[in-house]
This record gives structure tokens, sequence and C-alpha cells, in this order.
């Protein structure tokens, strides 16, 4: 039989690639706000956007609709900079996970150094808890890292675990999320988990106790034009043969 956890799972749904899929012809479709919508009412629990420094995909008018219209709660991921923390100061989301950023990368690689500028990161973490906003830390499996996250007064840290998605199963990398969330619990952080988890790995990650919350994105895009798109030919088919009285 499968674990009882005493702690909920909660699927936060990463809308960026929507915006990814509407920025190639710079368009109005698909538009990542009503996707948000949709994956509300099929259960998810929260929605993380990610509004890059070049804006890659979700543009600032995305982020502030998300801010008003997201129904369950809104986790906006950002880069630790002084024009990200006045954002987020000022449309309050529910959460702010910080992440890294490099503009050369095609997505996030890795978790965040935190022994890069821990005196700017505790006083952007220190904002925005006194804002009200929870803060949550994208970073590495590994005991140093959440320990400086503690340290530094987060409420969360997002485990990151791309290392896994290119190696799932049983091994060291899962190895890795397991002891790292073990040690955040204990230290009384709520541990969160998420890049490159799909149907077919998400078991392991989602069987970790310590783990709250998995936020999943790209596979989910990708998912949906796969099931979607022949409902959608068909219904052009139809909307077509309408047209000629067929």
């Amino acid at each position: 039989m499968p674990a009882t956890h005493a702690t909920p799972l909660r699927l936060y749904v990463n809308v960026d690639h929507v915006a990814t899929l509407r920025q190639a012809r710079r368009g109005a479709e698909p538009d990542p706000v009503a996707a948000a919508r949709w994956c509300e009412d099929a259960g998810a629990d929260g929605i993380t956007a990610h509004l890059r420094e070049d804006r890659r995909h979700m543009q600032d008018a995305d982020i502030e609709q998300l801010a008003r219209t997201v129904r369950t709660v809104f986790n906006l991921e950002m880069a630790n900079t002084a024009e990200m923390v006045a954002l987020a100061l000022r449309l309050r989301p529910h959460q702010v996970t910080l992440v890294p950023e490099r503009r050369e990368e095609v997505t996030t690689e890795g978790g965040l150094d935190l022994e890069r500028d821990p005196d700017g990161l505790a006083s952007s973490i220190g904002k925005l808890r006194g804002a009200g906003i929870r803060v949550s830390l994208f970073i590495d499996p590994a005991p140093r890292a959440v320990a400086a996250s503690h340290a530094l007064g987060a409420h969360a840290i997002e485990l990151h675990t791309g290392t896994y998605a290119h190696h799932p199963g049983e091994g060291p990398a899962l190895q890795a999320l397991r002891d790292a969330a073990r040690t955040g619990a204990a230290a009384g952080l709520a541990v969160h988990a998420g890049h490159g988890l799909t149907v077919d790995n998400v078991g392991p990650v989602a069987a970790i106790p310590e783990v709250e919350e998995l936020n999943i994105g790209h596979h989910l895009v990708s998912r949906a034009i796969e099931s979607g798109l022949a409902a959608a030919v068909r219904e052009m088919r139809r909307a077509m043969d309408a047209a000629r009285g067929r």
C-alpha cells in the first residue's frame, strides 16, 4: 500500500511555457493567464510564473494579471534583483521563489549560489518577509545549501530535481533529494521540489514524505499539446466544413 503522509502534497503549475509558445509569434495566444484558470479548474493548488530579466516568455502584463486573478496561490519566481524585489513588494504575491538566472541558459540549470552574496539575499528576504510574502529559495539538494537557506531566513526551499530527472529511479540523485528534504524539514523549512518532473519520474519524488509542494510546468504543457492536438484539429475541421455547408 502507498505510504500515508501527514502533509498533503500540493501541485503548483508553472505556466511559463504557455507564454513561450505565444512569444514565438508575439501574438495573443495561447494566453498564460487563461491557462492558469484552466489549471486551477483542473485541480492545481497554485500557479507559478517566472518573470525573467530578459522577458523571454512571461511579460510584465502577464504577472500583473496573474497577481490579480489567480484564485488559489500565486508563486512568483524571480531573480534577486532590485527591480524584481520592488515588483514583488508592489504586487504582494502569496509566495516568491528566488531563483538563479543566466542570460545564456535555456532553462534554470541549478540552484542558487547562496554564498556569492549572502548579505544581498538576506536583505531581499527580509524585505519580502516584512511585506508578508512567503519566501522560498531554489537550491541544489546539498546540506550546505539547506543550512544556508535556514540561516538566511527563508520560509521554504525548493529542491532542484534536474539531476534526478536525468537519472531517475533509485540512485544518488534521489537519495540526495531525500536527505535534503529530511534535513530541511528538521530545520523547520517547508520543502518543495521541481524541475524536469514528468508523469513517468514524479513518483519517487512525490513519495518523499517531507515534500509539500511540486512545481511542474514544461511537461504539462507538452502533455497538453500531445493530448489536445487531435481535438484541436477535429474542431478546425468542423469549422471549415460548416462554412462549406458540410
